[in-house]
């Protein structure tokens, strides 16, 4: 069996999001390096400068590499009326275990300004140009440019050995 990587060593370039630790030293349950992607939603995003860009609406996935793609941040409108939806790359975000919240390294006037959508009007989120464009506005690398996302092929039970990790 290969040796593997830790995922969670900090020196690598990482395109997921970066995460600010908790205080709480209790490392029982998952968190903060796993979690539950329904225990985001609705998680606060600030900027660097503590205002309050919205909340998160919903967590995108790749389902063709079981990755993270975006986190939906809604951001404008008074009481969830009005309100314009944008898609944040997950490397764009820092995890602030400790406030519970994200930190999204813009201006209100960036967020404002970024392309977004509405809750009846989605963009075609695969679109590669689509994509490739957003991670370029927020200054970040795409997550499939990832240089340790390794492409493995679907094998059967049958086909892993004893003790190997099985990759869905």
């Amino acid at each position: 069996m290969a040796t593997q990587a830790n995922p969670y060593d900090s020196t690598k370039a990482q395109s997921g999001a970066q995460i600010i630790p908790s205080d709480d030293h209790d490392h029982s349950g998952p968190g903060p390096e796993v979690m539950d992607a329904a225990t985001l939603i609705g998680d606060k995003v600030v900027n660097a400068a503590g205002e309050n860009l919205g909340k998160i609406e919903a967590i995108m996935l790749d389902v063709t590499t079981g990755r993270i793609a975006y986190a939906v941040l809604s951001f404008g409108g008074f009481l969830g009326m009005g309100s314009k939806l944008f898609a944040i790359p997950c490397g764009a975000l820092t995890l602030d275990a400790r406030e519970h919240g994200f930190i999204l390294d813009a201006s209100k006037e960036k967020l404002e300004n970024a392309e977004g959508f509405d809750k009846d009007h989605w963009p075609s989120m695969a679109d590669p140009t689509w994509a490739s464009d957003i991670h370029a506005y927020y200054n970040v690398a795409p997550y499939w440019d990832d240089d340790e996302l390794e492409v493995r092929e679907r094998r059967s039970a049958d086909e892993i050995a004893p003790g190997e990790p099985k990759v869905y």
